[in-house]
């Protein structure tokens, strides 16, 4: 018996992909309208995303045969859907991002950062936390996390060390720091990129003596944790950090085609950036408490032996920071062509003032046709123009009679090996999920029986979003769980007259608050596989950040959300067959004023 269940779990992915959409054939069969029909392609997605019976990239590509074989859309409307303006701001963001590392670039801003605020203990933290969270904002966080967890152990196994030893005095090299760096026996964990929700952590050896004394073993898994932590925070920062943002672009955009491009690059960051700063501060004052204690003078480093070793420490990274040499000219020239897109995304519709885009490049109506995406797609494309060194001819190594000009920023080897295609799948699939939906007249159906939420305060219909969506994180992609959560929402919105960003903006930032499980994100599983962590660790950590960042949420979307985002009145461009009567009455909107 024992055996046939053994063999029955090993078959369990063929059993769920053969046997759930046979076993949901009598909705569509019984109901035949085009409601249940989207229903059924709806259902069988979050089922298969959730169980992961299928790659989320291949479930993702539902719809390509399902809407047009069942009547939903054509094939031409939905493979349309794949490759949107979001696809495209995704794709050139990476392009920076992929750019960045190569020339290794975000070790040094790392480094540097970390030279600047110090190794005493709770400064450690907050260190690490700062500059993890930036490095997130522009980078994937899976790949800041496998940077930054083999300096923070090498940091911390100095500091561990005796002062008066021969390291202690010199700063000596650590080889913990070469683990971010490719080899055979240096890989630590197996993942897929960032967001898709299939982590494959691989038990690697941990970087800590088998004998530790408890305070010190409390620190490292303190120091684990907030890089993980942060990685997942200041991916909410800017619109290109996590996959969950541009989500949200595009669903607004596909479901409210004269939205306006009311969240932009600009709009976004005006938002979330104070409630990431806020919850990173937070974060950091939870870790500290329980991973410290509160002795706040022992946890800044006062005290002889604690300065000694401290200073061991700051020598260990400062000798990596050395080891950098100077800027070469490609980081530079990273440096300004990344400097120059962000200021480009800041300037170029920010709404408070006319932008670059509505003085150049703009429509009869006044609006940018240059989106976020054009931007970075120029400048991504300029990497393939720019030699890495200073322009001039050098010998072929290869062949010494020939000459050689040096190779560009960027090259179309580096960006297939290190660009996540399967989650430019997983947008499209959203967007065309989104798109049925609406065209079925499913969100319209759904819209109406959630009116009776009506009578509910809107601040308490963000908080209840805001518990679920991050309860749900834990254990889907974050990227499945926006893209299951957003057009209900929005049908909801419509039908209760809110502003649907009200809802949907709290979804979004939600669905990065998975702080409890490994398996919750790729940054997460990274540290857990490092060693010296349980899972009731993170989990006892996480729960409690959990609650932090729903509070946040809630006072982030009842507060400076309003100015920006224009939340106290129902907008004219969520047009409904509702819309009348919510635009009638929107004087009396039940959405409060902050």
């Amino acid at each position: 018996m024992a055996t046939c269940w053994q063999g029955l779990w090993a078959y369990r992915s063929y059993l769920l992909v053969f046997f759930l959409p046979i076993l949901l054939l009598p909705l569509p069969i019984f109901i035949p309208t085009k409601e249940a029909s989207c229903a059924y392609s709806i259902i069988i997605m979050a089922l298969f995303w959730c169980t992961e019976a299928l790659p989320l990239a291949v479930t993702a590509l539902f719809p390509i045969f399902l809407y047009p074989l069942m009547g939903i859309m054509d094939a031409s409307e939905v493979c349309l859907e794949y490759f949107k303006d979001s696809n495209i701001l995704f794709v050139g963001g990476l392009l920076v991002a992929i750019a960045v590392e190569h020339w290794n670039l975000h070790k040094r801003i790392a480094l540097r950062v970390l030279l600047i605020i110090g190794v005493r203990p709770a400064l450690l933290l907050l260190g690490f936390m700062l500059v993890t969270a930036f490095l997130s904002m522009w980078i994937s966080n899976t790949a800041t996390t496998a940077m930054m967890v083999p300096i923070a152990h090498a940091v911390l196994d100095q500091l561990h060390q005796s002062p008066t030893g021969k390291d202690a005095e010199k700063g000596s090299n650590n080889p913990a720091f070469e683990l971010q760096e490719p080899g055979p026996q240096k890989k630590v964990t197996k993942f897929d990129e960032k967001d898709n929700g299939q982590v494959h952590p691989i038990p690697a050896t941990s970087l800590e003596p088998t004998t530790q004394p408890q305070e010190q073993v409390r620190f490292s898994q303190g120091m684990s944790l907030c890089v993980c932590y942060a990685a997942s925070i200041g991916g909410i920062a800017t619109l290109t950090g996590t996959t969950p943002n541009l989500v949200l672009q595009g669903q607004v955009n596909s479901l409210f085609p004269k939205n306006g491009n009311v969240v932009n690059f600009a709009s976004w960051f005006g938002f979330a950036f104070p409630t990431m700063v806020i919850l990173l501060v937070l974060s950091w004052l939870w870790l500290q408490i329980l991973f410290l204690g509160f002795n706040f003078r022992k946890n800044f480093g006062f005290g002889e032996q604690a300065q000694e070793r401290a200073q061991a420490a700051f020598r260990v990274i400062q000798t990596e920071h050395k080891l950098l040499g100077p800027m070469s000219f490609a980081e530079k020239a990273v440096s300004v062509l990344f400097v120059t897109l962000v200021v480009l995304w800041f300037t170029r519709e920010p709404g408070f003032f006319l932008g670059w885009g509505n003085l150049a490049f703009s429509d009869k109506d006044g609006n940018s046709m240059a989106s976020d995406g054009t931007v970075a797609i120029f400048i991504g494309v300029i990497l393939f123009l720019v030699p890495s060194k200073i322009p001039g001819l050098t010998q072929d190594p290869e062949n010494p009679g020939r000459l050689k000009a040096p190779p560009a920023l960027l090259n179309w080897k580096t960006v297939n090996e290190k660009m996540p295609w399967n989650i430019v799948l997983l947008l499209g699939g959203g967007f065309a999920l989104a798109k049925g939906s609406e065209q079925s007249g499913l969100s319209e159906w759904l819209g109406k029986k959630l009116t009776p939420l009506e009578n509910v305060p809107p601040p308490a219909i963000a908080l209840i979003i805001s518990l679920l969506v991050a309860t749900f994180t834990e254990c889907t992609s974050n990227v499945a769980t926006t893209t299951l959560f957003l057009p209900i929402l929005a049908s909801m919105a419509q039908a209760i007259c809110l502003h649907p960003l009200y809802v949907m903006l709290p979804c979004t930032l939600a669905a990065s608050l998975a702080f409890m499980l490994p398996v919750a994100t790729p940054p997460n599983a990274i540290v857990f596989s490092f060693g010296g962590l349980k899972v009731s660790d993170m989990a006892r950590t996480g729960f409690l950040l959990n609650i932090i960042g729903v509070l946040i949420i809630t006072l982030a979307i009842n507060s400076w959300s309003y100015p920006i985002f224009n939340l106290h009145t129902f907008p004219s461009w969520a047009d409904t067959n509702n819309t009348a009567s919510c635009l009638a009455i929107q004087g009396n909107i039940t959405t409060p004023s902050p």
